[in-house]
């Protein structure tokens, strides 16, 4: 994998069930990671150890942030702030980018 950019088209694949991830970034204080939810699937209540945001690529799902009801589906950009309780659940096939900073 290059390291300097990445076709994030090139890199959804959807699992039978449940989730893929891929770590493309890694630094003390950068983290940058692609989830492939396959439909039905769900993250459960966490918090995040960072601040950052999820940007949806493709698909539909449900973003819970802290009560609020987020429809998921391609170009949302959701900002997160550390420790605040989340959760995901994908409707259809999603792929979404993790960005932790």
């Amino acid at each position: 994998m290059n390291k300097n950019w990445q076709n994030l088209n090139k890199l959804i694949e959807y699992p039978k069930e449940g989730i893929l991830s891929k770590e493309l970034m890694k630094t003390d204080k950068n983290n940058v990671t692609l989830f492939c939810m396959s439909a039905g699937t769900e993250i459960s209540e966490h918090t995040a150890t960072k601040s950052g945001y999820v940007q949806v690529i493709e698909g539909d799902g449900v973003f819970d942030l802290f009560g609020e009801r987020i429809d998921m589906n391609e170009g949302v950009l959701i900002f997160l702030k550390k420790d605040v309780v989340h959760s995901v659940r994908a409707e259809t096939n999603l792929t979404f980018l993790l960005s932790l900073c």
